[in-house]
């Protein structure tokens, strides 16, 4: 069965795409800790991220370094925080979130966004790839 994840890369379910390329997708998180936590994800569905070969791990941070550095150009912060947890969703996928402070990183505060705000928020990283 398809996770959620794959749903999004098959187009079955929108996101607010950030940046995407043949092996990669990055979206917003639609229950995000800080305004502009990203998520970065491989197209192919796999559990666990040391079960990526390394040309696809690799490829995988390096598509993220480039996220990184667009939402730090969009988001005020005083930094880009990265975590790799994969418990909730059985497909790889790294988070990008920007910090003001360590409650920034904690899973247990979200932040609401309007739609409009989302949407905005994803054409204004994607403009600074």
């Amino acid at each position: 069965m398809s996770t959620i994840f794959t749903k999004i890369v098959n187009g079955e379910i929108p996101a607010y795409k950030v940046a995407e390329d043949d092996n990669f997708l990055a979206f917003l998180d639609v229950n995000p800790n800080a305004k502009g936590h990203t998520l970065c994800i491989p197209k192919q569905e796999i559990n666990k991220i040391f079960d990526m070969d390394e040309q696809l791990y690799t490829g995988l941070m390096q598509f993220a370094y480039k996220v990184a550095h667009a939402i730090e150009k969009t988001v005020p912060c005083k930094r880009v925080g990265m975590a790799v947890v994969g418990l909730e969703v059985p497909h790889v996928h790294v988070h990008l979130i920007p910090l003001n402070d360590m409650d920034d990183f904690r899973f247990v505060n979200k932040v609401k966004l309007e739609k409009e705000e989302f949407q905005a928020l994803a054409d204004s990283i994607s403009k600074n790839l």
